[in-house]
C-alpha cells in the first residue's frame, strides 16, 4: 500500500525521558480519521494512539459500523457504562485502520489469523487487507491501539488500590514472583502491573494469548523490560498510559503474511 504522508504522521514520538513510548491522543468523533497515516517500516516500533472512552461522544447510530460478532458482544453489555467503552473502543478502531487503509470505518473487515500454538481459528485479528497489524487493549475508561507492519500486541491496565493477588502472582515466572515478594505492597502493585502488562502484550504479539500459560516466560517487574525478550526477534516496550494507568507493546521485526501464515 502506498500513501502521501500527512503532516503529522508519526504517533509515537521519541522515548519520553522516563523510558516510556508515548502514544498520541486518538481524535474523539464518528466519522474518518483526517489525512491519512502512514504505517513504521518493518522492525521499527509500531504507532500507538490512545483513546479514553468517556471522551468520546456516541450518537443513538454510532454503533452501526458494527456487525457480527462486534454488535453481538456489544448487545452482552448490560451497564451502559461499560456497553459504551466498549463501542467506543471498537469504534475507534474501525476509524483508525480505515485511515490507514484509505477506506471508511464500515469497510473495513477483520479476519483471525491462525493460533501459532494450536493452529486453530482463535489467533490475532487483523485486516482482511494483508500487510497492516494491529493489537487493541482496554481496561476501564482506557484504549490503546498499536498499528505496524509486522506483528504486534499491547496491553493497557488501569491501576488498581488492591495488593496483588496470591492466585495471580502464582501465574508468573519463578523469578519474578521472587522479584515481587521482596518489595512492599505499594511497589508489588506497580511492579505487578509493569509485568503483566508486558506478558499479555507478548503473548498477543506472538498470537498465543494467556491461555496457553505465562508462567514459562520471564519479561521482568522492574523499570526496564529484559533486553532481550522470550523469542529471538520481538521487542518489548513499557508504553506511557498517562495516570491511573499501565501499559506496554511488544512487536516483531520479521513480517507475517496470511496467505501463508508465514
Amino acid at each position: 500500500m502506498t500513501a502521501a504522508a500527512v503532516p503529522a504522521r508519526a504517533p509515537v514520538r521519541a522515548p519520553a525521558p522516563t523510558g516510556l513510548l508515548v502514544p498520541r491522543p486518538l481524535p474523539a468523533g464518528g466519522g474518518p480519521l483526517p489525512g491519512r497515516p502512514v504505517a513504521p517500516p518493518p522492525g521499527a516500533p509500531p504507532q500507538l494512539w490512545l483513546l479514553r472512552a468517556s471522551e468520546q461522544p456516541l450518537r443513538p447510530d454510532s454503533a452501526t459500523p458494527l456487525r457480527g460478532e462486534e454488535a453481538a458482544r456489544r448487545a452482552r453489555f448490560v451497564h451502559p457504562r461499560d456497553r459504551h467503552r466498549y463501542t467506543a473502543g471498537r469504534l475507534g478502531l474501525r476509524r483508525l485502520l480505515g485511515a490507514y487503509l484509505g477506506q471508511e470505518p464500515d469497510e473495513v473487515v477483520l479476519v483471525r489469523q491462525p493460533c501459532t500454538v494450536c493452529g486453530g481459528p482463535s489467533g490475532r485479528p487483523a485486516p482482511a487487507v494483508p500487510g497492516l497489524h494491529f493489537s487493541l487493549s482496554r481496561s476501564a475508561d482506557l484504549v490503546l491501539y498499536a498499528v505496524g507492519r509486522t506483528p504486534v500486541g499491547v496491553d493497557v491496565e488501569a491501576s488498581s488500590p488492591t495488593d496483588v493477588d496470591d492466585a495471580v502472582r502464582d501465574l508468573l515466572h519463578p523469578q519474578e514472583r521472587a522479584e515481587l515478594d521482596v518489595l512492599e505492597p505499594a511497589a508489588r502493585r506497580e511492579a505487578f502491573l509493569r509485568c503483566w502488562t508486558r506478558k499479555e502484550a507478548y503473548l498477543k504479539g506472538i498470537g498465543a494469548g494467556l491461555a496457553h500459560g505465562i508462567d514459562g516466560n520471564y519479561l521482568g517487574t522492574g523499570a526496564f523490560p529484559p533486553s532481550r525478550p522470550p523469542a529471538a526477534g520481538w521487542t518489548v516496550l513499557d508504553v506511557d498510559a498517562g495516570e491511573g494507568g499501565h501499559a506496554a507493546v511488544a512487536f516483531s521485526a520479521t513480517p507475517y503474511h496470511i496467505a501463508d501464515g508465514q
